[in-house]
């Protein structure tokens, strides 16, 4: 069964960043797109490169090892040489905790 578990604060993370956490084994990207918190996947599809340490433009994230870009709001790819997409949580803030849904 899914559920809500805190894996940062707000003050943790700014506005344009992402930052990867461990969620039940899981590692996954949380970002925070001036304010709004999403979470994918951390592992790119095409050949395992971190997604939290990938350049963030807008709502895409390209993966630092070979350029393959994301949609960080769904997961969906965007851009080769990745062809298949990550996962995206759910996500929600209670007070000044970051929630994801695993």
């Amino acid at each position: 069964m899914a559920a809500f578990i805190k894996v940062a604060t707000t003050s943790e993370l700014a506005p344009g960043q992402a930052k990867k956490v461990e969620v039940q084994g899981k590692a996954i990207a949380l970002f925070n797109l001036g304010g709004s918190y999403h979470a994918i996947d951390d592992t790119c599809t095409h050949r395992g490169g971190p997604l939290s340490e990938g350049q963030v433009q807008g709502d895409v994230v390209t993966c630092p090892w070979h350029g393959a870009k994301f949609k960080v709001t769904s997961g969906e790819v965007l851009g080769p040489p990745a062809r298949a997409g990550v996962a995206s949580y759910p996500t929600r803030i209670t007070g000044s905790d970051i929630e994801v849904e695993v």
